[in-house]
């Protein structure tokens, strides 16, 4: 086998092993422990980029009289057959847009269409937090949006975001046990390093991660205060009580753990550290790795973040791979090899690739195509640069989000 078809096997094997539907469907004897009460109905919520497998998974074990109400990423909704019994929207990401919005509303009102007698089966998957949104009282969808800009632009960390993300919403931060009347069982598999559950599509069945007042001084740690829209920097100036927060019964179903687990029981070793920080910082870690390895493939798993200093096209994946090979090459390194970095769900950023597979010859295609790497880079342009290099990660939506997965091939 080739050290592409190695690299794209391991990848892939992470990806299977994240199979949501199986995951859901272990679990619901433990949800079904609480049914519904005299008169009562199974109300199912699925929100994320896995939802429509998880839906489908739950439907087959729940009575025939349960409803769904289904939020996820366009490329899966299009991609979805019609059931009887589900509502499907589709939601905007990475940032939230008007598909956001209603979906957000719908969630809002189907919680508090929910009586005491009833049950609430929460289905949670990474990508949440963009794909519905209910901003509280004072903000508009513009101001979301913009939050939800200036934070992925400024190398803020998913809990980061997320602590100030549930700030600003009626959704997150357990949201959705203020919503609803009827006692919520949660479902919930992990996009975020360390499985924090109030991370994860933000908490809406958990509690939040801080207060309006750590957001506040996160926004002005993080540089971006200034730029905040003034109704966004108003609420977070203004103490409130927090609300007491319904018991929920939540239960990890997957994880990134997991996933780097079956890769390695696939033949690869663990690399000796994650995904994790700027990708501009990791890349030099990953070409020593590389430097120092044997023969053989290293995996890791997580996710990074991005300083956007400019205006091009990629994602943290795509630019991660960009600049381990540009760091590859500067270094000398010989011999052959292949670095892949890829997020699970199919998406990397606002593009069609999931991220980028590299090699020895990858930023000497890109120049022969008339591409400047680095040029590339200092815009975050990673995306241009693959392509001209034959060498985007395309999955398509794969129905399930576990982070990003990375493999690391030396022949």
């Amino acid at each position: 086998m080739d050290l592409d078809a190695r690299a794209r096997e391991l990848f892939d094997i992470g990806v299977k092993t994240a199979d949501p539907a199986a995951g859901v469907t272990r679990a619901m004897g433990w949800a079904m422990d609480n049914p519904p009460g005299p008169g009562g109905r199974w109300q199912v919520i699925a929100l994320g980029k896995a939802a429509l497998a998880m839906t489908a998974a739950a439907l087959d074990a729940l009575p025939e009289e349960a409803q769904a109400l289904v939020v996820t990423n366009p490329e899966n909704a299009e991609a979805a057959p019609p059931r009887a019994g589900v509502t499907l929207i589709a939601g905007d990401h990475p940032v939230p847009g008007e598909g956001s919005e209603r979906a957000g509303r719908a969630i809002l009102e189907c919680l508090q269409g929910c009586g005491p007698e009833d049950r609430v089966l929460a289905l949670i998957s990474g990508g949440g937090s963009a794909l519905a949104v209910a901003p509280v009282e004072g903000l508009s969808l513009s101001d979301k949006a913009e939050v939800s800009r200036l934070l992925l632009g400024c190398g803020a960390d998913i809990t980061q975001m997320n602590l100030i993300r549930q700030q600003l919403s009626q959704l997150k931060g357990g949201g959705w046990l203020v919503a609803s009347a009827a006692p919520v069982t949660g479902l919930i598999l992990s996009d975020v390093p360390g499985d924090d559950l109030r991370v994860i599509a933000s908490g809406p069945t958990v509690e939040p991660i801080g207060t309006r007042a750590e957001a506040a001084q996160l926004c002005r740690d993080l540089g971006i205060w200034e730029a905040l829209p003034a109704p966004v920097q108003a609420h977070l100036e203004t103490s409130g009580a927090e609300p007491a927060l319904p018991a929920a019964r939540n239960r990890l179903i997957g994880a990134n753990g997991l996933s780097v687990a079956a890769m390695v029981s696939a033949g690869a070793e663990a690399a000796p550290f994650a995904l994790d920080g700027d990708v501009a910082d990791l890349a030099p870690q990953i070409v020593a790795l590389l430097r120092d390895m044997p023969s053989g493939a290293l995996v890791m798993g997580g996710e990074t973040t991005v300083t956007i200093k400019g205006d091009g096209r990629g994602g943290r994946n795509q630019e991660l791979a960009l600049r381990v090979a540009c760091a590859a090459e500067a270094a000398g390194i010989e011999g052959a090899w292949r670095f892949l970095s890829g997020g699970t769900d199919g998406r990397d950023g606002p593009t069609d690739a999931a991220g980028g597979l590299v090699g020895p010859g990858t930023c000497a295609a890109a120049r022969s195509a008339g591409v400047d790497c680095d040029a590339a880079l200092a815009r975050n342009d990673s995306y241009h640069v693959l392509q001209a290099a034959d060498a985007l990660l395309m999955t398509g939506a794969t129905g399930t989000n576990v982070a990003d997965l990375a493999v690391l091939v030396k022949g």
